[in-house]
């Protein structure tokens, strides 16, 4: 591992978090395989922050993500809970029984036809039954393929995708799957549906003992761990297991940051009181107890409030997605947080997770809220002053937290803006004594150009600003989402589309602390106090009692009452 690399850890808890976390994955595998050029100048992400390298029995060189992942039974269709890389622990053990043995095999399920074709470029199974991955010319991420022979990449249909496992393009370490046996993935029964029972599956020695396990085997190789990146559903019973996991983190690794993004897939429906009830109590229970345990907390959805009453998905101007399709949604989540995350990633320079919570969470502002602009709108040849003053351009973010409408007061802000040429970053097109159109122009650098537009949108706010060459990649699989109007980079094309796939966009991404989380966490409160929890006995029944609502409720006021008065500077 290189040297002064500040590791992260990644728990993803839940079957959304898997599909977040599938694509946000599949993003980090484009980045390291893409061939760099001079749009794209390599060392600007250290990879070795998320990834770990290793070795199998077999000498094969490995590079996996450093990830723990838990999800429920039935959840992993044809994928193998000890993954693919370093063989069938199980079926490769000695048997020392030397007398009559009857195998009895359980019948997978058929693996998704983009996932067989990505196997087949990617290697091959040999004679002896081991699994060779192909040459990897730059140590990192599998090989790409010659342009002369590679195939034309399958996408994979939305009816083809029914868990994160059918278009997941990154092979995981024995290691990183841990699977809750005793909740079922599909059916009525069985399910992981209430707070309390996520809090009870890390209370059984079982599964404690088996996330402990995966956490110090991480945790001994890593050289500097700088803390954790934990995706988390908060609408089902995870938010419980999210509770006691960063309850557990806080306890035993004191000083490390925790990053929580609770995760709520796309609009309900009012015809479901029940599973509205209950998305209601464990989201409130969730960001309650995971703020307690957490540096910061932050709410991801592309849904527009987190209460009960159903508001409409947010709408980007170049995206067209649809939002009932967790493949979509996640797709666009996953953007936004390979963007937002870019601070505590940089190779150069790095803001630790410890220091960009600091900046944001002060007076126990812990919950964050998250906007993006996804793609970033520019034309080839306009510059990114340009962009940033244009009426209705750049400045129209899109609130990614479902806390409502996102004006209000905000105290701090941490804003990345990543794909821009860097010829873009200024106007030095401009010509001798040519009248500036503002003082944006007047800058040398793209990283001046974005700070006095922060400050200019938000003055005395405290701020943080990066500006990236290097674009989000959104090659197959991810999701055919973007308008025609777009080019192959992302960018706004002056004339008629040129028909071809978008391969990598410019993306604006901001993290907020502000005093909309404040009347979102406090309309949760009043939506809390109005239920009347004994009407929903499974839910108490589960292992909440009344006095643990009464203290949500408590915690939530609390919470809220943080972003009353005062800005950042003052705080």
């Amino acid at each position: 591992m290189a040297g002064g690399t500040r590791e992260v850890l990644t728990l993803q808890l839940g079957h959304f978090a898997g599909f977040v976390g599938a694509h946000w994955w599949n993003q980090q595998d484009a980045a390291l395989c893409a061939p760099t050029d001079a749009r794209e100048p390599p060392g600007e992400l250290c990879p070795d922050v998320l990834y770990r390298a290793g070795r199998t029995a077999h000498g094969q060189e490995t590079y996996t993500p450093r990830l723990i992942l838990m999800d429920l039974k039935g959840s992993l269709s044809s994928l193998k809970q000890e993954g693919g890389l370093y063989g069938d622990r199980q079926l490769d053990a000695a048997i020392a029984w030397q007398g009559k043995l009857t195998t009895h095999k359980e019948e997978l399920y058929p693996q998704n036809p983009y996932l067989q074709d990505l196997l087949s470029a990617e290697g091959v199974l040999s004679s002896d039954g081991i699994w060779r991955v192909k040459p990897i010319p730059n140590g990192k991420g599998p090989p790409p393929l010659p342009a002369a022979t590679a195939p034309k990449p399958l996408i994979p249909t939305e009816s083809s995708i029914r868990v994160w496992s059918d278009f997941l393009r990154v092979h995981l370490h024995p290691r990183s799957i841990c699977m809750i046996q005793k909740y079922n993935h599909d059916g009525e029964a069985g399910r992981l549906e209430a707070f309390g029972q996520g809090e009870s599956v890390l209370k059984e020695p079982r599964y404690l003992e088996e996330l402990e396990d995966r956490l110090h085997f991480y945790m001994e190789e890593c050289d500097y761990l700088q803390g954790f990146q934990i995706l988390c559903d908060l609408h089902n019973g995870f938010s419980g297991v999210g509770a006691k996991a960063t309850e557990l983190l806080r306890d035993e690794y004191s000083g490390r940051g925790i990053m929580t993004w609770g995760l709520l897939p796309g609009p309900y429906s009012l015809g479901e009181p029940q599973k509205n009830i209950y998305r209601l109590l464990n989201t409130a229970f969730g960001l309650v107890h995971m703020s307690a345990h957490s540096s910061l907390v932050c709410p991801l959805s592309l849904g527009g409030s987190l209460g009960l009453r159903p508001e409409p998905p947010v709408t980007f101007p170049h995206l067209h997605y649809n939002a009932t399709l967790p493949f979509h949604c996640a797709a666009i989540l996953a953007t936004a947080l390979d963007t937002v995350t870019v601070p505590y990633r940089l190779r150069s320079s790095p803001v630790s997770m410890v220091h960009l919570a600091d900046m944001l969470n002060s007076s126990g502002k812990k919950v964050v809220t998250a906007a993006a602009t996804i793609p970033f709108p520019l034309v080839p040849g306009q510059s990114l002053p340009d962009a940033l003053v244009q009426p209705g351009g750049a400045t129209a973010w899109t609130p990614l937290s479902a806390c409502g409408d996102p004006s209000g007061t905000c105290f701090a802000q941490s804003v990345v803006l990543r794909g821009l040429d860097k010829a873009c970053h200024t106007s030095s097109r401009l010509a001798p004594g040519t009248r500036l159109p503002s003082p944006l122009h007047a800058c040398s650098t793209g990283e001046d150009v974005l700070a006095q537009y922060l400050q200019q949108q938000q003055p005395g706010v405290r701020s943080s600003a990066h500006l990236l060459l290097a674009p989000c990649k959104v090659v197959p699989p991810y999701p055919c989402l973007f308008s025609p109007s777009l080019g192959r980079h992302g960018l706004l094309l002056d004339g008629p589309p040129l028909g071809a796939a978008v391969e990598s966009i410019p993306v604006l991404g901001a993290l907020c602390s502000s005093s909309t989380s404040g009347r979102a966490l406090g309309d949760l409160a009043r939506e809390l106090g109005k239920l009347d929890v004994r009407r929903w006995a499974s839910f108490m029944d589960a292992g909440v009692e009344q006095g643990d609502v009464e203290e949500a409720l408590q915690e939530l006021g609390s919470l809220a009452q943080c972003y009353q008065g005062g800005d950042g500077l003052a705080d």
